[in-house]
């Protein structure tokens, strides 16, 4: 019996120190340091990170940096057979060349002057007559086209509907508008035309540059589309029939006419309930090329040997990238998405890092991995997990994955700023989650919200960064996110807005959950298989 109360004793003994060691190296990770790398990372001169950029090979740069000043080890293959902290990839992407409208002696260009919906190519300049065809309506009562061939033309179509100055539509002959109106109406008018020959479609969907510029920042994201990065090189099905999106100042242009003809064109349609399509002609040229672009981006890799477990990895995880400069020229930042994930890994590095100088490294080897090219599909995660995995990955352990993280949700605001969404860390093992469950409440005590963790949300944040690379392949994982807000992927989401407590206290709740499972003795069961 006193032999057994002494063994108990010295194992709780053991117990403390191991705890008040892991705090003393938690301790470490600081708000002001935090802040200190975001800054950095998310200045302006980073010019928004953008994969395949400038920026984000500065913000690369940086980071590896920091890993070799924590010591950390440089095991990426280089091509002359050594090892940096930089895992480089190309990305293959499909996007614009030139691409223009001449008229008269002006020449607009995207995405500056107009934008467009859908592919199409036009791979050499290309003159075309262009023909004016009212709201591009076609009724039993109202015809547009009833008195022009638009067979080979570049056609003008204004948005809407005519609208008489006492409030009755035409098309209803009432207050209520028609079907022309909605949403699918525009789909409607560009089908018509397609149908009756059109060479180009042009829609008037802004009267003055200042509703241009909110259109471009409404669409920024399906722009997006247009210049699609992948790991792997593809092919695209373009046709030969653009709908540009423009100003009533360049649809005038177009048909060689002034902005104040053009608006009595229009006038006069509303006022007289009929059309007076033909009524504007002019002449254009374009030219609206897609080309095939490869672009470099890297992941960078900081490693962290164990002791006597070191062939088995846990995996700290963040991504780097952004989504760059805005056609307008404003610099998104994303400070949150993802610079605060970034700075946390960092971080997490330099606690752990510390450990080892002083005696008390890891059991388990530690990889430190930020990545590139999320924003564009979790390309750099993806490319490591699938395609050249620099450790192996039935030696990997677990994924604990921060993005976006310090900035309190649309959904917390006024009522929590000690909380934090955990996702997956249930879906693939149990021992995962008790362990994250154990950390929280022994050491940061923040309110660990799931909603994101059910399978029934519509949001499907599950899916959505790079952990789910790794969740693929069986290895389990832990997503750390504070959810959305209204300065998401815009130019708003600076560091001024991130409550660093708030990201200091999240951090460590990472250091925490990771310290144990690099130093328990069993590896994490896989014993799940949750959606």
């Amino acid at each position: 019996m006193k032999y057994l109360k002494y063994s108990a004793g010295l194992l709780l003994v053991a117990q403390l120190a191991t705890a008040q060691t892991a705090t003393d190296y938690a301790n470490t990770i600081l708000a002001a340091d935090l802040e200190k790398h975001l800054r950095v990372l998310a200045a302006d001169d980073m010019q928004g990170r953008e994969t395949g950029t400038e920026g984000q090979r500065k913000a690369a740069d940086y980071i590896a940096k920091q890993f070799a000043a924590e010591n950390l080890q440089a095991i990426a293959k280089t091509d002359d057979g050594k090892t940096g902290y930089f895992q480089p990839f190309k990305l293959y992407q499909k996007t614009w060349g030139d691409f223009y409208v001449k008229a008269g002696e002006k020449t607009y260009t995207y995405p500056k002057d107009f934008i467009v919906n859908g592919l199409f190519g036009v791979m050499q300049e290309t003159s075309v007559e262009t023909v004016f065809a009212g709201y591009g309506i076609m009724t039993d009562h109202y015809n547009d086209y009833a008195k022009i061939n638009i067979q080979g033309k570049a056609v003008v179509i204004l948005e809407g509907e005519p609208k008489k100055a006492n409030g009755t539509y035409v098309i209803s002959n009432s207050a209520k508008a028609s079907e022309w109106s909605n949403e699918e109406s525009l789909r409607k008018k560009v089908t018509i035309a397609k149908d009756k020959g059109a060479d180009q479609i042009f829609i008037v969907s802004a009267e003055s540059p200042e509703a241009y510029r909110r259109l471009v920042s409404q669409r920024s994201a399906l722009m997006g589309r247009f210049n699609r990065l992948s790991l792997r090189p593809s092919m695209e099905k373009i046709g030969a029939v653009g709908t540009f999106l423009v100003t009533q100042e360049m649809a005038a242009a177009v048909l060689n006419t002034t902005t104040a003809k053009l608006q009595s064109a229009v006038a006069k349609i509303n006022k007289t309930g009929k059309t007076n399509s033909g009524v504007l002609k002019g002449k254009i040229s374009l030219k609206a090329e897609r080309k095939d672009v490869q672009l470099e981006s890297s992941n960078v890799l900081g490693f962290l040997e164990g002791t006597d477990k070191k062939d088995e990895i846990v995996v700290i995880s963040s991504h780097y990238d952004h989504i760059g400069v805005n056609p307008d020229g404003q610099v998104n930042n994303g400070a949150n998405d993802d610079g605060s994930g970034t700075v946390s890994v960092l971080e997490i590095a330099q606690a752990f890092a510390k450990a080892k100088a002083e005696g008390h490294g890891p059991r388990r080897s530690m990889l430190f991995l930020t990545v590139s090219g999320e924003e564009k599909g979790l390309l750099g995660s993806e490319y490591y997990t699938d395609m050249s995995p620099v450790l192996p990955l039935d030696k990997t352990v677990c994924d604990l994955n921060i993005d976006m993280v310090g900035r309190v949700d649309d959904l917390h605001e006024g009522k929590s700023d000690n909380y934090i969404y955990v996702i997956g860390s249930d879906k693939l093992s149990s021992e995962l989650h008790q362990i994250s469950e154990d950390a929280n409440r022994k050491y940061t005590m923040m309110e660990l919200d799931y909603k994101y963790n059910e399978p029934s949300d519509p949001q499907r944040i599950y899916y959505r960064s790079d952990h789910y690379n790794f969740a693929k392949h069986k290895i389990p994982i832990i997503f750390y996110f504070n959810g959305l807000h209204a300065d998401y992927h815009r130019p708003g989401d600076d560091v001024e807005k991130i409550n660093f407590t708030l990201a200091e206290k999240s951090a460590r709740l990472v250091f925490y959950t990771a310290w144990e499972i690099v130093n328990r003795e069993n590896k994490l069961v896989v014993d799940s298989n949750k959606p």
